[in-house]
């Protein structure tokens, strides 16, 4: 419903950064941004330790932060709680580093779990980008591809969500260096707030909802039940959603970036498909199955994590026929993200830091040592 602040809802982001910005540089650096480099930098360089306050902090922020509006995720904070907690169990019980990196994949895939309702999800996601040992080599789900020319169409849905998610990945990592030659990190984040609660305001008076403000979950779930039709408008919901996301991760908020691409993932392949259905009347195109996908691709192509994007919108939609259009949009997605940006928007953090993640899994990875070690 409309604000009875009115116009004054430019400023409710503003005092929310604040918040955050006080929470996150008093108490844990670590958990400003999405927190999943945070968490695969712990894997990596720190033996699956990290400091039991994360939990609690990224919890306080990222809180603060959804609810005043700012254009992040709520389900990806889980990731760097679940891992935290996994990591703190991991610290208080002696056990191998090993063992401690396996309970902070755990947490982290047991929050995703939880928060989308996607068991084989959160599993698929902890073993794609958070275990350095194992191996899912196939992934070969039997489907009736159908007729050839919506598979074609569904692929070239996927070649676009590749370009959206390097401009995603790409966009993040610059907004984020243009918002530190602020130096001051309150101005920097009310600087980025202030932005956001404009557009937000903008919106509402141009089309009557704020739209990209928070989560973004109810225009979703507009999108999927069809009453949200157009492509003009789709598409600037897309826009304006990746703008709001750089905005607010790249100035400092807390929160993740699942639920902000599933949003632009389901908007551009809404757009796309509605495009389609006025070109080929013919062919009884649904813009629904197209956002669903469109939802798979645009997580596919920012992760890197193919098996998890497609299981998670299977799980969450249940709809069979889906899957080959899906695969076919994610793998396409993801390619097409790697041909422009080799990283993804999890590891292009840690690469500025001269952290390198490996592309692949490996076996015995735990066996592994560093030469000063020998």
């Amino acid at each position: 419903p409309p604000s009875p602040w009115g116009v004054l809802i430019i400023f409710v982001p503003v005092i929310g950064g604040l918040g955050v910005t006080f929470l996150v540089t008093k108490f844990a650096p670590e958990t400003r941004g999405h927190g999943v480099p945070e968490v695969m930098d712990a894997i990596y360089y720190s033996e699956g330790r990290i400091r039991p306050v994360v939990a609690a902090i990224k919890s306080l922020a990222s809180a603060l932060a959804i609810g005043t509006g700012a254009s992040v995720g709520r389900e990806g904070p889980i990731i760097q709680i679940g891992a935290s907690l996994g990591s703190t169990i991991g610290q208080v019980l002696p056990m191998a580093s090993w063992q401690r990196i396996t309970l902070v994949a755990a947490g982290a895939g047991a929050g995703i779990a939880a928060t989308f309702n996607t068991p084989i999800g959160g599993v698929m996601f902890a073993i794609e980008l958070m275990m350095p040992e194992g191996s899912v080599r196939t992934f070969l789900p039997y489907h009736h591809a159908g007729s050839l020319v919506p598979l074609a169409l569904y692929g070239l849905l996927g070649v676009a969500t590749g370009l959206a998610a390097t401009a995603f990945i790409q966009g993040l990592h610059r907004s984020e260096a243009v918002f530190e030659r602020i130096g001051d990190p309150y101005l920097r984040h009310t600087v980025g707030m202030l932005a956001l609660g404009i557009m937000i305001y903008l919106l509402f008076v141009s089309l009557g909802h704020y739209y990209v403000e928070g989560v973004g979950y109810a225009t979703v779930q507009a999108v999927l039940a069809g009453s949200l039709v157009g492509f003009p408008v789709l598409l600037l919901l897309f826009a304006c959603k990746l703008a709001a996301t750089l905005l607010s991760l790249g100035s400092g908020s807390s929160g993740g970036i699942f639920s902000p691409s599933l949003f632009m993932g389901a908007t551009l392949g809404a757009a796309f498909g509605a495009l389609a259905a006025q070109i080929a009347p013919g062919l009884g195109l649904s813009p629904v199955a197209f956002a669903m996908v469109g939802m798979a691709a645009m997580v596919g192509g920012g992760t890197g994590a193919a098996m998890t994007a497609v299981t998670m919108i299977f799980e969450m939609t249940r709809d069979y026929h889906i899957v080959m259009p899906m695969i076919v949009a994610v793998a396409l997605s993801i390619g097409v993200r790697r041909m422009l940006s080799r990283e993804n928007i999890y590891t292009i953090k840690l690469l500025a830091r001269r952290h390198f993640i490996p592309k692949a899994l490996h076996a015995n990875m735990f066996l592994v040592r560093h030469a000063n070690e020998v």
